[in-house]
């Protein structure tokens, strides 16, 4: 308990913001310069074409790899097997290459985020990159015939990697980073949610009643419901940008569709939940599509 109090700590500290900041402002910075194509390579990265984030994908190939290595390792020691020694080798070359995509995968999903997130995500990258530099080392020092030393050098980046794995837990657990912040209990038939009047043509409004917390649209005379917080990392819709056909979020940027909610643009990767909507004596009312 006392361990796990400690990384928190560490994680709070403002000290890593001017180093934060300023990268994370260069990744989206990248992206945005390579305009369209660069908005299409940032969806894809996130995993909007996946309706799932795309980084816990590769997270597991350096890891599954790695461990995989460490295993025929140990028997390649007992046994002196010139061929498990090779198979060794094949593993950790397997999650090197998962690192790379890992890391351009995590970078872009990280520049989209911010606070104690941000700081959490640093330290997890940090080490990260630690972790992929020894076992860079130790692939070389392999190849070079240097074993003995390669192999302590993979198991110190295993260590760092496991730690590094924690941070990486510690963020979608406990602060739901990647996890849906879009959850609407809702109602099975037909509930008066505002007054017709409250919503014009052209609005959008939050609307709130009992455990219902809504964006209510009305565009082209057709009524809208999805739910107020963004998927992503649960940002206020209502004080987005409305466009013909779709709602901005005001933090990050992501866009949902008005219709159906699905992701027009990330970094959120999971649609926005959206409601049945009718109008009745001067009143609005919603259900759930299910």
């Amino acid at each position: 308990m006392e361990g796990t109090t400690t990384l928190s700590r560490i994680t709070d500290q403002a000290a890593l913001d001017p180093i934060a900041e300023p990268l994370s402002r260069a990744i989206r910075r990248a992206y945005e310069l390579a305009g369209p194509a660069g908005q299409y390579a940032k969806n894809a990265v996130h995993g909007v074409w996946l309706r799932h984030p795309l980084h816990p994908v590769f997270t597991d190939l350096p890891i599954g790899a790695w461990t995989t290595g460490l295993v025929l390792d140990a028997v390649a020691t007992r046994t002196h097997d010139p061929a498990m020694q090779r198979a060794a080798d094949v593993a950790i070359g397997v999650g090197l290459a998962g690192a790379a995509g890992a890391a351009v995968t995590g970078l872009t999903d990280w520049s989209e985020t911010s606070g104690h997130s941000r700081r959490t995500g640093l330290i997890h990258g940090l080490l990260n990159i630690a972790a992929t530099t020894l076992y860079a080392a130790a692939f070389v020092l392999r190849k070079r015939g240097a074993r003995s030393t390669g192999q302590s050098v993979a198991l110190a980046g295993y260590t760092i990697a496991l730690g590094a794995a924690w941070f990486g837990g510690d963020l979608v657990y406990d602060q739901r980073v990647g996890v849906t912040h879009a959850v609407v209990d809702e109602p099975e038939s037909f509930t008066a949610v505002a007054n017709s009047a409250d919503v014009p043509e052209g609005a959008m409004r939050r609307v709130r009643r009992d455990e219902l917390d809504l964006l209510i649209v009305r565009q082209h005379g057709q009524l809208c419901a999805l739910a107020h917080s963004c998927a992503h990392l649960g940002g206020p819709l209502s004080e987005g940008t409305l466009k013909d056909g779709s709602v901005v979020c005001p933090w990050h940027g992501s866009e949902f569709a008005l219709d159906d909610g699905h992701v027009i643009n990330g970094p959120a990767t999971q649609g926005q939940p959206c409601l049945d909507v009718r109008e009745r004596v001067g009143s609005i009312e919603v259900k759930s599509r299910g």
